[in-house]
């Protein structure tokens, strides 16, 4: 790996069950298990990456030719348990996503099937890495 393709987080206990998040430039997220606080599960987080993934793709592609009025993405898929452990199955994208009226807008909503598809067949690293599946090696130190 170089420090090109290296991305990286550190994960912090900040409480009983909650975990805050920094990235390299400073950025910080916070996750928990849910119930009442009101941070991410690390579920809901990966809905969120994929969706933000797939909306950062297809609003660079639309954008060029119009900027949307109302852009909305939602994640979904159901959590299981079964002889493969946890896992989610049937995850679903759905993007709500409106232009201007006129031929800007009009040349923006022709390009959103096709931007779609480039996200979620090459661009989206993060749905690309949930399709075709990583191999995921936990170390640990302990003291």
């Amino acid at each position: 790996m170089t420090d090109e393709t290296l991305r990286s987080i550190e994960l912090t206990r900040i409480g009983p069950a909650r975990f805050k998040a920094t990235n390299d430039r400073g950025g910080e997220t916070f996750m928990g298990v849910g119930g009442d606080d009101p941070d991410f599960t690390p579920v809901e987080l990966l809905l969120a990456a994929i969706a933000g993934c797939g909306a950062l793709d297809v609003e660079a592609i639309t954008h060029k030719r119009a900027s949307s009025t109302t852009f909305t993405v939602h994640a979904e898929g159901e959590k299981v348990r079964d002889a493969d452990g946890n896992h989610l199955t049937g995850l679903r994208i759905g993007f709500d996503i409106v232009f201007p009226e006129g031929p800007e807008g009009d040349a923006a909503r022709e390009r959103v099937e096709a931007a779609i598809a480039m996200s979620r067949d090459r661009l989206c690293t993060v749905s690309r890495t949930v399709q075709l599946g990583a191999d995921v090696t936990y170390e640990h130190r302990v003291s």
